[in-house]
């Protein structure tokens, strides 16, 4: 007879944890990993933390797990202070980059390790560790031992064995970085159907544009050990909050331009609204449009001039110095207008009129 084991009980808004970092600060000798940091994580959702490299991410996620402590500052899940609480009661699950499976025990037992270790039966541990390899679509490799299965089929078994203690917070530190681009494509859609599926609260640390954006319910981008912006992917890549976050996430261009008030700005010929937090009038400054916002239209008496055009499947994105002998900016078009952009044709650039965002001029 067979035996299906139980489902995991999805968490809800009442069950999932809240997480709350409280103006956290580590310094490892002279280098400050964490400046300060503020961040709450809501019930149930998943927040990705972006950055460059040395940017506190990991640090922080590595707190949450109790395997950093902060010189100052709190951690709190559920509104407790666990800041000092041991990593092995923390209750937290953790995906690392290099899967860290044990080579001599097959999938399955590599899932229930931490349900041997803490006790629980033969027959209840084995059938969890089946119930969680079956969630991450392993369910006919449990018998294999690392070796034998792939870099993906690792990591899937790296994240059934997180799961396999039914930890209140999921954390997965560029869990995806190992693996070729198909497999971190579909692995990264796996973690989201399973992340929704059991409703638990997860951070997401990656220093992946893209990444981020398709995987989190929101994305808090770090910068020096301090906290830029925290917002969903469409408010973060349309409306940054600052300079950094919208060179960061996605493509701008500069283009230069002068205030003329306290709400307006002139750039290519025309004088167009500035979003909130903008230099007084009368000041030059670059205006940052993103490429999908550059409109180009052939024009043999036109302000730019196309200098590359780069094949990107449905769009080509063009580079376009503006004026012809100025700077150079992105604007990307329907592939099937290309042909008329071929390097060396005179075009009209102009920008949408609505809010822009302009900041100090550079240099």
């Amino acid at each position: 007879m067979t035996l299906t084991a139980p489902q995991p009980k999805a968490a809800t808004a009442d069950t999932a944890a809240t997480v709350e970092f409280r103006g956290l600060r580590r310094s490892f000798g002279g280098t400050v990993a964490l400046d300060g940091l503020d961040l709450a994580v809501r019930p149930g959702e998943l927040l990705a933390l972006l950055g460059p490299s040395g940017c506190g991410k990991t640090t922080a996620l590595r707190m949450l797990a109790g395997f950093e402590h902060p010189d100052s500052g709190a951690v709190l899940v559920d509104g407790e202070d666990v800041t000092r609480v041991p990593a092995h009661r923390r209750d937290a699950g953790m995906v690392f980059q290099s899967y860290s499976l044990f080579p001599h025990l097959s999938a399955l037992d590599n899932v229930a390790f931490g349900l041997r270790m803490r006790k629980v039966g033969t027959s209840e541990r084995r059938a969890r560790a089946a119930e969680l390899l079956e969630l991450v679509g392993l369910g006919d490799k449990s018998g294999r031992y690392p070796h034998q299965l792939s870099g993906g089929q690792q990591q899937r078994v790296a994240l059934a064995r997180a799961l396999a203690l039914r930890p209140r917070v999921l954390l997965l530190d560029e869990p995806l970085s190992a693996l070729d681009a198909k497999v971190r494509l579909t692995l990264r859609e796996e973690i989201r159907r399973i992340q929704q599926e059991l409703g638990i609260t997860t951070l997401f640390v990656t220093h992946d544009q893209e990444e981020a954006l398709s995987l989190a319910d929101r994305v808090a981008v770090m910068r020096g050990g301090r906290l830029e912006q925290c917002s969903t992917p469409r408010e973060l890549y349309a409306d940054p909050a600052t300079e950094f976050v919208a060179e960061f996430v996605g493509t701008v261009s500069r283009l230069p331009g002068r205030t003329t008030g306290t709400d307006t700005v002139r750039v290519l010929g025309r004088t167009l609204p500035v979003k909130s937090g903008s230099p007084a009038g009368g000041v030059e400054v670059d205006v940052l449009a993103r490429p999908e916002a550059v409109r180009v239209a052939v024009d043999p008496e036109g302000n730019g001039q196309v200098v590359a055009a780069t094949f990107l499947g449905a769009t080509t994105r063009l580079t376009v110095r503006v004026p012809h002998d100025g700077p150079e900016i992105k604007a990307d078009i329907p592939t099937a207008d290309a042909v008329d952009f071929a390097p060396g044709v005179r075009v009209a650039v102009t920008l949408p009129d609505r809010p822009v965002m302009v900041v100090d001029r550079a240099g």
